[in-house]
């Protein structure tokens, strides 16, 4: 497989996963990179500040035009990194754009959303509250970037090859189990 789609929860230690993934297996990761070529391409600067603003705090709405330039360019620079090199894209629709992309691995990233909300909590130094209120917000903003960009619902298992839930799993497993699918030592 050359490429591997990574959506991610955030607190579900996604692009950790992500990255442990791409240096065992030397592919490149790409993640927020993209929205910012993919805005350049399309002329939509305010597209990006909507990707990279997850919590709703700029209050930025792109235009519908804008939206769907975003989403052609997202479209073409991923085809081009698919078809380019062996490269992990994190986030921003992958599983939706590259659905049907030859030898494509999509993978979800999931946990609870209270472990979630405990993980952020502790990686920035805020209360609970705060960090609860951050996953649901994130959880809002990914759900409607797929609904209002891709026509798509983030929990439609039909765009996953594997779901791994890291209240189960640690970045090393989940690093593996990945790295297990590509290589195809997952027994039929």
């Amino acid at each position: 497989m050359s490429v591997i789609t990574l959506s991610r929860q955030l607190g579900s230690l996604g692009f950790e996963i992500g990255e442990e993934v791409g240096r065992r297996l030397g592919y490149a990761v790409i993640g927020r990179d993209l929205i910012n070529q993919a805005a350049r391409r399309a002329g939509a600067p305010e597209v990006a500040l909507d990707m990279i603003d997850e919590l709703g705090l700029l209050g930025v709405k792109p235009s519908a035009a804008a939206r769907r330039a975003y989403v052609a360019a997202v479209r073409q620079v991923m085809e081009e990194l698919a078809g380019g090199e062996h490269v992990v894209i994190i986030g921003r629709g992958g599983q939706v754009i590259l659905h049907d992309w030859p030898g494509a691995l999509h993978v979800r990233v999931i946990a609870p959303a209270a472990l979630r909300a405990e993980r952020v909590a502790q990686r920035h130094g805020i209360g609970l509250l705060a960090a609860q209120a951050q996953v649901e917000a994130s959880d809002r903003h990914r759900q409607n970037f797929l609904r209002l960009y891709l026509q798509a619902a983030i929990e439609d298992s039909n765009f996953y090859h594997l779901i791994l839930n890291t209240a189960y799993f640690s970045v090393e497993q989940a690093a593996s189990l990945i790295v297990c699918a590509v290589k195809g030592c997952i027994p039929s």
